[in-house]
């Protein structure tokens, strides 16, 4: 993401809101997407960091409400010294954070953009997890994913998006010397088929891999060093 421009409410809006307005820290997230903007609303800020649960609201580029999603542990974990205000919308980008608390891409691959959600630190070793939603054509929605959420919050952050191979690629890992690559194909309107892994051992010099791939609806094994 690049930089985002900071986004204010009119000041009738904030004098009718009254104190409500500054319950909770607003942040703008305009570049992330080609299609949406986001304002996250969330409870609790630190110096470094804001957690715990939000409101993510969607807007399209022309600023009209597209809808709004749930975070029960939003996490917002800054790189450098940013300190929150609750007077203020105040812009954030990938730049800033550590982990990005909204990811869009097509991961599906139907064309149309979807949505990722930062909810926790639920993934390998305590690494973002993230909520998958799918765009739904027929509701004008974002409908919630259970296999993309699932490979979205049970590996080492969000998947990597391969749009060209139509596949998504996660990671893992198991103490320091066992490295895990995943690959899952998307089949439409059927969902997700594990096609791919990789396992790299690095106990011994030098490392020992072995990769596993489905060829035909057939796995086949190979074991080589690196």
């Amino acid at each position: 993401m690049t930089k985002t421009s900071l986004l204010y409410l009119p000041l009738s809006a904030l004098l009718l809101l009254g104190p409500l307005c500054f319950g909770q820290y607003r942040f703008a997230v305009e570049d992330a997407s080609k299609k949406y903007n986001a304002e996250i609303n969330v409870e609790e800020c630190l110096t470094d960091q804001c957690r715990h649960k939000a409101n993510v609201t969607l807007f399209n580029k022309n600023g009209e409400k597209i809808q709004t999603l749930v975070s029960n542990d939003m996490v917002l974990y800054f790189k450098e010294d940013f300190r929150p205000s609750k007077i203020e919308v105040m812009p954030i980008t990938s730049g800033l954070m550590h982990d990005d608390p909204l990811v869009f891409d097509d991961f599906n691959f139907d064309g149309t953009e979807d949505f990722a959600l930062r909810n926790g630190s639920g993934g390998n070793y305590g690494s973002a997890s993230y909520d998958v939603y799918v765009f739904n054509s027929t509701r004008n929605q974002f409908v919630l994913s259970k296999e993309l959420t699932e490979i979205g919050s049970s590996y080492q952050g969000m998947f990597d998006v391969d749009p060209k191979r139509k596949r998504l690629t996660t990671y893992a890992r198991s103490g320091a010397s066992l490295l895990y690559t995943y690959e899952y194909q998307v089949i439409p309107n059927k969902g997700l088929d594990l096609v791919y892994e990789k396992i790299r051992d690095m106990s011994e010099e030098p490392a020992k891999v072995t990769i596993k791939e489905k060829i035909n609806n057939k796995w086949v094994v190979k074991k080589t060093t690196e």
